[in-house]
């Protein structure tokens, strides 16, 4: 479960996935202190507990599967939460690898595999970029939801998957359904719960915590010691309108962690200054 920290009165919510590069940088961290924040954190408490399939729409980097395990976190389900960006589906076997297949369905295939939406039998399965999902497969998504079973490839008989699903997004789905793109069943499944999750730019109150946050997780990753943010190193951070979100804010703190001294000043920040 994803850890809450209280700070000024304000949740943290952090992802710990396990080492990584320090390069290797995306969202990991969502500060619940500017207004609009704290109204999402409330609606994600009144959603959780559901089966519900669930919509999170947002930017890049803006923390959507990091919510989404908060969700899971809050639910109360026991079974597993399993994520699945839906662009890295194989074209060829993109349906055994979601629902699984038989034993004996390919050449040396000797046992059955549950696939992901059976590995998430109990608990929640996140899609991400779900519009990238094959319409063919959306179609037996809504399936398996409906029916709480999956047939894997060459079976017979189905396999029971209960699984609460969340699925992601930064397009307009409607458009995507106009234009026979999305399926609309899938389309009224996700829009009864569809959960706005907002850019950086539009919560700015949360960006000191944040970005104290991400200083200390960086700087300990990298071994070095916690550098001061200076006012005016805070203020051009938070009049910045962040188009890559968190993930960049990352970024940026990440670079300028490699150049400082004890403190980050204006000019150890990759982002024009704010005018």
């Amino acid at each position: 479960m994803p850890p809450l920290e209280q700070l000024h009165g304000s949740a943290l919510l952090t992802f710990n996935e396990g080492e990584r590069s320090p390069l290797s940088v995306r969202a990991r961290a969502l500060v619940f202190a500017d207004p609009r924040s704290q109204a999402l954190a409330a609606e994600c408490r009144r959603l959780a507990p559901g089966n519900q399939p669930l919509l999170i729409q947002g930017e890049l980097g803006t923390g959507k599967e990091l919510l989404a395990r908060h969700i899971h976190s809050l639910s109360g389900h026991g079974g597993l939460f399993v994520a699945l960006n839906c662009a890295s589906l194989s074209r060829s076997h993109g349906e055994a690898e979601l629902f699984g297949y038989a034993a004996g369905h390919y050449q040396a295939s000797a046992s059955s595999r549950a696939g992901w939406f059976g590995s998430a039998h109990g608990g929640s399965l996140y899609l991400d970029e779900v519009a990238d999902l094959p319409l063919a497969l959306q179609a037996k998504l809504v399936q398996a939801l409906h029916s709480g079973e999956v047939l894997r490839v060459g079976a017979s008989l189905p396999s029971a998957a209960q699984v609460r699903l969340i699925a992601a997004t930064g397009i307009d789905l409607s458009r995507a359904v106009a234009v026979g793109k999305f399926d609309p069943q899938l389309h009224a499944l996700l829009q009864a719960q569809p959960l706005a999750l907002p850019p950086l730019r539009e919560h700015p109150a949360d960006i000191e915590l944040l970005a104290e946050h991400l200083l200390r997780s960086l700087a300990e990753r990298l071994a070095l010691p916690v550098p001061q943010l200076t006012a005016a190193a805070l203020q051009q951070l938070q009049g910045w309108r962040w188009p890559g979100n968190i993930r960049e804010l990352e970024n940026v703190l990440y670079q300028a962690l490699m150049i400082c001294d004890q403190q980050i000043e204006p000019c150890h920040l990759a982002i024009p200054a704010a005018g």
